[in-house]
């Protein structure tokens, strides 16, 4: 009986595994990119495989908030009325700051260049830049102090 179960057990593994090694795709390094041989560039040299512009919200510092809590709660003062004055006024105060706080985020918004480059082991890295780079797809870059110097085709 010990052997049934320990050949059964094998015929399933092997089922297993075949059908994982099936599932699995393997990916090679690119050994070119944009017409550039990685193997003929330096060893941190890459091309420039994609650009593109990215805006990030900016960092809130809380003026936005107090402000906005501050005007939210007077006009939640004025609309509410009886009882219901002081809900009124903690929920206008507590909108207001939330949307406060969004519109300052909003106003100190950036935009930052991305650069992908594809380094010689085929690898890629992404770079950001508060500054237009002065690259584009195909340029043949140098990473040095973990900044991309151009380099001339």
């Amino acid at each position: 009986m010990k052997a049934i179960r320990t050949i059964l057990f094998t015929a399933m593994c092997t089922a297993t595994a075949m059908t994982c090694a099936q599932d699995m795709q393997f990916t090679t390094a690119p050994t070119e990119v944009h017409g550039v041989k990685l193997a003929a560039i330096c060893s941190l040299c890459g091309v420039v495989t994609d650009t593109r512009l990215d805006t990030r919200k900016g960092n809130a510092r809380g003026v936005g908030a107090v402000g906005g809590a501050v005007l939210g709660g007077v006009v939640g003062h004025e609309i509410g009325g009886g009882k219901g004055k002081a809900a009124m006024t903690v929920l206008g105060a507590l909108g207001g700051g939330v949307a406060g706080n969004a519109i300052e985020k909003d106003l100190k918004k950036t935009t930052v260049w991305i650069t992908i480059v594809t380094l010689k082991d085929g690898s890629t890295q992404s770079f950001e830049h508060t500054a237009d780079p002065g690259v584009q797809r195909g340029d043949l870059v140098k990473v040095e102090k973990g900044q991309l110097v151009k380099l001339p085709s």
